[in-house]
């Protein structure tokens, strides 16, 4: 296996350029990065990742939290934070917090003990035990938040206009006619559930439709949905919008459960637009997010951090996009 020395010596350059070559590629003139890289790869050069931490305090790992593993919109999110990870030369280490609070703090103790050098979190709390961190360091703290964007935090964060995602749901199903609107939320403690809420709201009240609002909560989980779509149903709605794909696909399981027909009677549309959505029966018109894109930026923006690099935005708002498929159509009885 070739050492740094030899890279060094046929390219023609010092150790510590190879090194930076390697770690920090920005601070190298690009003709010297394409002659050390050329032959990186002509001697397949790997470099001692172990003794390189223990010299430098870089593990070249990011920590990635989820809140919900199990939640097939992550699937892309977490591929899309990989790739950007691998380009940029780390590692991704993956934790599965459950939701719970202390298995969030558990996993970004590992940034305190510099097992990894970085934290990117999707969910809507910051650990506790980085709240002093981020309040001496700021938005220079090695933390990003991805999907969940919430001001307070402190942290920088990549996320889509959740409120006017919701708020473009709403419209449309305005303009097919449809008047009495089921919504089934996500739990109110999160951000995300929040936001898509006051969209839901603000697109009603600009068409006078608050008192044909029927709202229900749900966890994002296609059961909770279910439930709730069988209880507006009985209130007569003649569309249901619920603020993840997994919950339309539960709500359209309850239209035909009882009895109707989707959208022939009843409307669904979904949030999220999983890589299954056209595949659901009827495929689902849903908001889309830039998943894989959502995670590349955040780790993106956590390497610049990494790198000491100031990036051009802390808080990036990705565009969504409205997906018309077949399960919205005219409402039965327009008025």
């Amino acid at each position: 296996m070739a050492t740094i020395i030899e890279v060094a010596a046929a390219a023609g350059v010092s150790t510590a350029t190879v090194s930076r070559v390697l770690s920090q590629p920005g601070r190298v003139a690009e003709a010297t990065r394409a002659r050390v890289m050329e032959v990186v790869e002509a001697l397949d050069y790997r470099p001692n990742v172990a003794a390189r931490t223990l010299r430098t305090l870089r593990a070249a790992k990011i920590l990635l939290t989820v809140p919900d593993i199990s939640n097939p919109f992550f699937a892309s999110v977490i591929r899309g934070a990989e790739e950007a990870a691998r380009d940029a030369g780390y590692a991704v280490v993956l934790g599965d917090t459950r939701h719970d609070p202390e298995v969030e703090d558990q996993y970004a103790e590992m940034l305190s003990r510099r097992e990894v050098d970085g934290l990117v979190f999707l969910g809507h709390r910051l650990p506790a035990s980085l709240e002093a961190l981020v309040a001496r360091q700021g938005t220079s703290a090695p933390v990003v938040n991805g999907c969940e964007y919430s001001p307070e935090i402190g942290v920088p964060s990549v996320h889509i206009d959740n409120a006017a995602g919701s708020a473009d749901a709403i419209e449309h199903l305005v303009a097919l006619g449809h008047r009495d609107i089921g919504i089934i939320t996500g739990p109110p403690i999160s951000p995300i559930s929040r936001d898509r809420l006051a969209g839901v709201l603000r697109a009603a009240d600009r068409h006078g439709l608050e008192d044909r609002l029927h709202l229900r909560e749900g966890d994002y989980g296609a059961d909770s949905a279910h439930r709730a779509a069988r209880a507006l149903l009985a209130e007569g709605v003649t569309a249901l919008f619920c603020f993840s794909d997994e919950m339309a696909l539960g709500a359209i399981s309850a239209v035909g459960a009882a009895g109707l027909s989707c959208p022939g009677d009843v409307s669904v549309i979904g949030f999220d637009d999983l890589p299954l959505a056209r595949f659901f029966h009827p495929a689902l018109t849903t908001i889309a997010q830039p998943k894989g894109m959502i995670g590349r930026r955040a780790v993106e923006l956590l390497v610049g951090i990494l790198r000491g690099i100031e990036p051009a935005e802390r808080q990036l708002t990705l565009a969504h996009e409205l997906i018309r498929r077949a399960s919205t159509g005219p409402a039965p009885n327009p008025r």
